[in-house]
């Protein structure tokens, strides 16, 4: 009896040893499960939220139609409309000058004097030339009259009578020579006097009282400079794109930095026809009337042309640019919010915008600023307005 007792109580430990193994195996097997379950969801979790990061956001907008006038504005230089360096026909010393820099003249005034003395000496001697040359013209002449009248008698060869003839006709050519000499000097002495080519005024004089003239030196600066600046020639450079866009007669604002603020108007007068190689610009002359004399020959100005604007034509921002070894492109959205690059070409650049010729319709979603390495296909999503 004692033996049973015994093993029942050995048994119950036994069993609940067992049981108590089986119940921390099962709770094993639920942690591990829940941990790997747990992990599982984490990694779905974060490659979800990974694949939307890789997703670019971007903001899109509709190409707008152009409105209105643009405008283009462009540096351009001052001319006088007349300007004429005077430079010395004779040589000499400066006799006087009459008029400096900021003068007022009128054609034919008396800039300054030249003191010649070397053609002054050169043109007495030309003139005694002129006299002794008509002396023997007027004796070759008289020889040659009274010979014809002795050829009548037949008392001398007509041989010796064509001879008087002849040296009469080669004085008169003499006589005609030393003329030209004399009035040749008599022109050049009227060089003496610098006097103004037409109304205007002196901008430049470079000489002074006792100054030597060097008449002819290729090195020689122009003594004086007159130049007529009521009214001024306006140049400019217009790039090539915008060349078929200007017509002449076209006005044009002007801005000066000396008077800031004040308006002016200019005409285009004219273009040169061609492209500068260098440039890729045309040069356009335009007049502007300075009556006022508040614009200055030389100086700058800034030029604004209202260019006509084309509304079938689209624009879209100019962050919108791609280039690349493709050439230049837009991003646009499809339907199912997929990039589409479309090739473009640039009708006019205004800054913040760009004027298109073709490329993009008026429904395509441009995207504003894309992102580097946008392909086509890529999966792009689009920010929502605030």
């Amino acid at each position: 009896m004692q033996s049973n007792h015994s093993n029942t109580g050995s048994t119950l430990p036994n069993n609940t040893l067992r049981i108590s193994a089986v119940i921390l195996a099962i709770v094993a097997i639920g942690l591990v499960i829940l941990g790997v379950t747990t992990r599982a969801q984490q990694y779905a979790n974060l490659k979800a939220q990974a694949d939307k990061q890789a997703v670019p956001t971007v903001s899109v907008g509709l190409p707008t139609a152009s409105e209105g006038e643009a405008t283009l504005e462009l540096p351009g230089r001052f001319e006088a409309q007349a300007r004429a360096p005077i430079y010395a026909r004779v040589g000499g010393y400066l006799k006087s000058w009459k008029a400096d820099i900021g003068t007022a003249v009128k054609s034919g005034q008396l800039l300054g004097e030249i003191e010649t003395p070397d053609l002054d000496q050169e043109l007495l001697q030309a003139r005694a030339d002129l006299a002794s040359a008509q002396a023997n013209v007027s004796l070759a002449e008289t020889t040659a009259k009274r010979w014809q009248e002795m050829l009548t008698t037949q008392s001398i060869a007509k041989q010796e009578v064509d001879e008087k003839v002849g040296d009469y006709a080669s004085k008169q050519a003499i006589v005609k020579a030393a003329e030209a000499n004399v009035n040749r000097l008599v022109a050049l002495k009227g060089f003496a006097r610098i006097v103004a080519p037409f109304d205007g005024s002196v901008t430049a004089r470079n000489t002074d009282t006792g100054a030597l003239i060097n008449a002819g030196s290729s090195t020689a600066l122009p003594l004086f400079e007159v130049s007529d600046t009521r009214k001024l020639r306006l140049y400019v450079n217009i790039p090539q794109n915008y060349v078929a866009s200007i017509k002449v007669g076209t006005q044009a604002k002007i801005t000066v930095p000396e008077h800031p603020g004040k308006i002016y108007t200019a005409t285009i007068n004219s273009t040169s026809g061609s492209i500068n190689a260098a440039s890729g610009t045309t040069l356009v002359q335009l007049s502007v009337n300075n009556a006022a004399g508040e614009l200055l020959s030389g100086g700058f100005a800034n030029v604004s042309l209202d260019l006509p604007s084309n509304k079938r034509l689209l624009s879209v921002p100019a962050s919108a640019l791609i280039f690349d070894q493709a050439g230049l492109r837009v991003a646009t959205v499809g339907a199912d919010n997929k990039v589409v690059l479309k090739a473009i070409t640039i009708s006019r650049d205004f800054g913040k915008s760009i004027e298109l010729d073709s490329g993009v319709e008026a429904s395509d979603r441009v995207i504003e600023n894309p992102p580097d390495g946008l392909s086509n296909g890529d999966l792009v999503s689009i920010a929502k307005l605030n």
